[in-house]
């Protein structure tokens, strides 16, 4: 019998099942790859507000990581929500010298609500970014990264070399929240590359895109791809899994990263290495 592919994902709770740990099990099993989990934080939230957030203490998160290291050795990790210094200080010394990671770093939900505090800044550029293989910020996330303002194409584009600049193997400025076309960029030490999307999705309004995103950049770094190939993978995973899409309370829909292709011209193509019969489809 063959050994699963296995990443992990350390992060928060969605008890409405849209965004966190919820989303990127689901995206990681729609690449075949099988998803691990370490919560950092419960929170009880609806599609609309998130309500409350509880910590988990330190050393159980602690543990969570252990063991999920010594007993399945994921080949890609990646951090979504982590509520406190202590907890960042911690996870970087844990995986300084582990898999291939990925930092999403969370600051707010997607329906607004703050999930992080200003101190978690300078512990997140001090010691998480330089040990990532891959950052995904959206643009409001860079901004306050790099203290930089971010309008235009060329800005996203200099944000992507500053985190880079920070230590980040990678980083990709998402452009879902941009005027215009949604164009991504990748930058690693060769420089940026724009990664366009097929054009602005006709869809209600969704919840766990960024989420997915880095989810579905991890298990295919898990998988062999590069950075730049799982970031183009990411895209038009993201694509198709917006467009099947469908509401589940009365706020924003949760993405569907799990439903079998349609006939949508090119987001039917095959993204990054997903396995059948899960073929897959910015918060």
């Amino acid at each position: 019998m063959q050994d699963r592919v296995v990443a992990l994902t350390i992060g928060g709770s969605d008890s409405s099942g849209g965004a966190g740990i919820a989303a990127d099990l689901k995206t990681m099993a729609a690449f075949g790859v099988h998803g691990a989990a370490a919560i950092t934080a419960v929170t009880a939230q609806t599609s609309l507000v998130v309500d409350s957030v509880f910590q988990v203490p330190l050393e159980l998160l602690q543990r969570q990581i252990e063991m999920v290291l010594d007993d399945m050795r994921p080949r890609g990790i990646k951090t979504g929500l982590i509520p406190s210094v202590a907890m960042i200080e911690a996870i970087a010394e844990m995986l300084a010298r582990g898999p291939l990671l990925v930092v999403d770093p969370v600051m707010v939900a997607g329906t607004g609500d703050r999930l992080t505090t200003e101190d978690t800044l300078g512990a997140l550029r001090a010691t998480l970014i330089p040990i990532a293989a891959v950052i995904t910020p959206n643009i409001a996330e860079a901004e306050v990264l790099t203290n930089r303002t971010i309008a235009s194409l060329a800005d996203r584009r200099q944000a992507a070399r500053d985190l880079v600049a920070m230590g980040a193997g990678a980083a990709i400025v998402k452009g879902g929240h941009a005027q215009g076309e949604a164009v991504d960029v990748f930058c690693d030490s060769d420089g940026p590359v724009d990664i366009p999307g097929s054009g602005r999705i006709d869809a209600p309004e969704v919840h766990g895109t960024g989420c997915a995103y880095s989810a579905a950049i991890t298990a295919q770094l898990a998988l062999g791809l590069s950075p730049l190939e799982s970031a183009r993978g990411a895209k038009a995973f993201l694509e198709r899994a917006i467009l099947r899409s469908s509401r589940a309370g009365p706020g924003p829909a949760p993405i569907n990263p799990c439903s079998k292709p349609q006939s949508v011209g090119v987001r039917n193509q095959p993204v990054g290495n997903p396995t059948e019969p899960h073929s897959p489809t910015d918060s």
